[in-house]
C-alpha cells in the first residue's frame, strides 16, 4: 500500500470531523479558543489523502492540553514546527505547533498559538481554496499527480507541494485583502454554544 494516495472527495469528512471536534470540545472545553477543520477534506469536492486535519487554536501549550487530550485517546506524535514559506522570515514561536493523532479514524490535529502565522494560514488556505474553484483543481491536479509519481516518498511529495502551495498562498493573501477576510467562527463548539 503506497504511503501518499489521493482519494476522490467523500461526502462522509464533514460529519466525521464533527465528531472528532465534538470529542476534541467535550476533552478541552473552553482551552480550545477554536477547532476547525482544515485541510483538503475541508473544502467541498476536493481529492485529498482520507486523513482528517484539524486546528486547534490555543492562547499557549499547556502541559494539561496533552493531558486532556491524551485521557480522550489522541495521542501526541511530536512537537515541531511549520515549514517557513520562501522569502519570508519567522520566529521559531510563529511556526511552532503539536501534532497529535485522533483515536480510531485516521486524523492529524494540529494544535497551534492563537495569533501566530501558522495559526492563519491553513484557515485563510481552506477559505480561498473554498472560494476559488481554479486553484483548488489546480491544487488537487498537483497534489494527485504528486501521489502517482510518489507514493512511497513522503519528503518528495512534501519538499514539491509545500513551495506549490506557497504560491497559491500569494493569490489567497491578495483574496483575503479584497475580500476583507477574517478568521472565521470555530467549527466545533461547546453543547451550551450556539
Amino acid at each position: 500500500m503506497a504511503l501518499i494516495e489521493i482519494v476522490p472527495y467523500k461526502s462522509s469528512w464533514p460529519k466525521e470531523f464533527a465528531g472528532l471536534g465534538l470529542l476534541i470540545r467535550e476533552a478541552l472545553g473552553d482551552n480550545a479558543i477554536a477547532i476547525h477543520h482544515i485541510g483538503s477534506t475541508s473544502v467541498p469536492s476536493m481529492p485529498a489523502k482520507d486523513v482528517i486535519d484539524i486546528q486547534i487554536t490555543v492562547r499557549d501549550f499547556s502541559e494539561t492540553l496533552q493531558e486532556s487530550l491524551g485521557n480522550s485517546g489522541f495521542v501526541l506524535t511530536r512537537f515541531r514546527q511549520d515549514h517557513c514559506p520562501p522569502g519570508q522570515i519567522l520566529s521559531d514561536e510563529e511556526l511552532a505547533k503539536r501534532l497529535f493523532n485522533g483515536p480510531g479514524r485516521r486524523s492529524n490535529i494540529h494544535v497551534r498559538q492563537q495569533g501566530r502565522f501558522n495559526q492563519r494560514y491553513p484557515l485563510l488556505c481552506r477559505d480561498y481554496l473554498r472560494s476559488n474553484y481554479s486553484a483548488a483543481n489546480a491544487y488537487a491536479t498537483v497534489k494527485s499527480e504528486l501521489a502517482r509519481y510518489f507514493p512511497d516518498n513522503v519528503d518528495a511529495y512534501y519538499d514539491i507541494k509545500d513551495p506549490v502551495f506557497d504560491v497559491i498562498m500569494a493569490g489567497a493573501s491578495a483574496w483575503a485583502r479584497l475580500t476583507n477576510w477574517s478568521q472565521p467562527p470555530s467549527d466545533a463548539w461547546n453543547t451550551h454554544e450556539t
